[in-house]
């Protein structure tokens, strides 16, 4: 696994990549990075696949934008990063926040997208999303005695309900950490953005994966249920939404079975 930039014109994209095989690439969930996919990387990589990690614009170790970025933004900034690499199709998935970007990609660069996956897509309703929007966003604030770092570190362990690894924990806070005072910027975006709308549009072959024991798991369901002519659905047992650390064999399995039909 190699860590590697390519210059866009927001910056740089800070990427994971692993294989010289089928383009396959995957976009994080907020706020976290492309580390989220260690586990999974080299399985893919083994089973066929090119495969590319990006950092969102302003996580992990790729350049902010400049403004407050919608989802929109963030799919140029990852198909800007693709057109760099000269990489025309390709394989995409996207986990929660990641898959409203990926969504968001294969819509506006339809041609380009041979499958998509959508991990655990956070369909809300307008309703709550607008409840969501108004709600005052996670901050950041160091304090002297640091109990700033508590304070995230049991906000983490809160929405992770089930968490069993402590080293995946850890990863977590200090991805959130890094992304400083543009930690709500993620979810914000998600909030935003219709993303009903997005799946609606969507003409190329989809994967709905989740796992029974994460938080949007019935947000999965409900997204199958909007097009079950058209999409797949592949539930693993259990887990969180640390799903690719809890579960990286079962999960890249699920991956590149569902690619390996595309293909076929």
């Amino acid at each position: 696994m190699r860590k590697a930039y390519v210059d866009i014109p927001q910056g740089q994209l800070h990427y994971l990549t692993e294989g010289t095989g089928i383009p396959l690439v995957l976009c994080h969930q907020s706020p976290n990075c492309s580390r989220m996919f260690t586990a999974a990387i080299p399985l893919l990589a083994e089973a066929g696949f090119r495969v590319l990690a990006f950092d969102t614009p302003g996580h992990g170790e790729s350049s902010p934008l400049q403004h407050e970025p919608s989802i929109p933004d963030y799919a140029r900034a990852l198909l800007s990063g693709l057109d760099a690499l000269e990489l025309e199709h390709f394989h995409l998935l996207g986990h929660h926040t990641g898959a409203a970007i990926a969504a968001e990609m294969a819509v506006s660069a339809a041609g380009r997208v041979d499958s998509l996956i959508l991990n655990g897509p956070p369909l809300f309703s307008p309703d709550t999303r607008a409840q969501r929007r108004l709600k005052d966003p996670l901050r950041i604030v160091p304090t002297e005695g640091g109990q700033h770092l508590l304070t995230l570190w049991e906000l983490r362990k809160r929405v992770t309900p089930g968490w069993s690894d402590l080293r995946v924990m850890q990863r977590a806070v200090v991805d959130l950490l890094r992304c400083g005072n543009r930690v709500h910027q993620g979810h914000a975006a998600v909030y935003d953005y219709d993303l009903e709308q997005a799946l609606m549009q969507l003409n190329v072959p989809t994967l709905i994966l989740t796992n029974t024991g994460e938080d949007l798991y019935q947000h999965s369901l409900a997204t199958f249920a909007l097009r079950p002519d058209a999409f797949k659905l592949s539930e693993l047992p259990g887990g969180t939404h640390d799903i690719v650390d809890e579960q990286p064999v079962a999960w890249s399995h699920a991956v590149a079975s569902f690619v390996a039909q595309v293909v076929g």
